[in-house]
């Protein structure tokens, strides 16, 4: 189910009057792209503060109704106030059926616990990337990539080229580069932690030829009882 924006036309403009929009409670933005000139608008600034919370209306086609009219768009630009939880500025671009679009969308990275680096050898999944920009229809356009970790060794990354995409949906131009989604590597501080008590042990540790104390007071002892009891003989 596509998510829904309610916008107006915006027909007073300039840095006046958007500074009186925010103070009424609404967000200056515009819609631009397509066959249409861009048209400047006015949103609730509640109702899109709260959908900016959502992951999926940063990644999905969205269905704007603009004055009784709706057509389909993307959020392109979200401008915020520098201190303020205050949306200042939101630009939406229109979107056709035929036309392949660009667009960054988050990974979701499943399964860790099920690794061997993890399950196993107890290391730490860093994940490389957290978004990647992809190109397709907008009816492909998916909410997210699922990057599958179960497989993942220690010391060993999955890359690019490891993940599975959606039907329609490629990974825009990066050349030949193969770049890693996520690496897996014991933390340090375990590391640290196993060398300080394999250096504690090493240093405790008799040698070959150290005979401990205990040991040689019981050798004394049973040696005297011998000559006291060939001495009775």
């Amino acid at each position: 189910m596509a998510l829904e924006v309610i916008a107006q036309t915006r027909k007073q403009q300039g840095t006046g009057a958007s500074r009186r929009l925010r103070n009424s409670g609404k967000v200056p933005g515009i819609i631009y792209g397509g066959k249409k000139d861009p048209v400047t608008v006015e949103l609730d600034h509640n109702a899109l503060f709260h959908a900016l919370r959502n992951e999926k209306f940063h990644a999905s086609i969205l269905d704007l109704t603009l004055d009784g009219s709706k057509e389909q768009v993307l959020l392109r630009a979200v401008n915020m106030h520098p201190y303020k939880m205050q949306v200042q500025h939101v630009d939406f671009q229109r979107v056709s059926a035929d036309q392949k679009i660009h667009m960054k969308v988050p990974l979701h990275f499943v399964n860790a616990e099920l690794s061997p680096a993890v399950k196993i050898a107890g290391a730490m999944v860093s994940h490389i990337m957290n978004d990647l920009e992809i190109r397709c229809l907008p009816a492909d356009l998916p909410e997210f990539i699922e990057v599958d970790l179960s497989i993942m060794e220690i010391g060993h990354s999955v890359h690019l080229s490891d993940l599975k995409l959606p039907n329609g949906v490629e990974v825009a131009a990066r050349g030949h580069e193969n770049p890693a989604v996520a690496t897996a590597q014991i933390p340090r501080a375990a590391i640290a932690e196993e060398e300080a008590a394999a250096a504690t042990a090493a240093e405790t540790a008799p040698s070959a030829g150290d005979v401990p104390a205990a040991k040689q007071k019981a050798e004394a002892a049973g040696g005297d009882k011998k000559d006291d009891k060939g001495g009775k003989k």
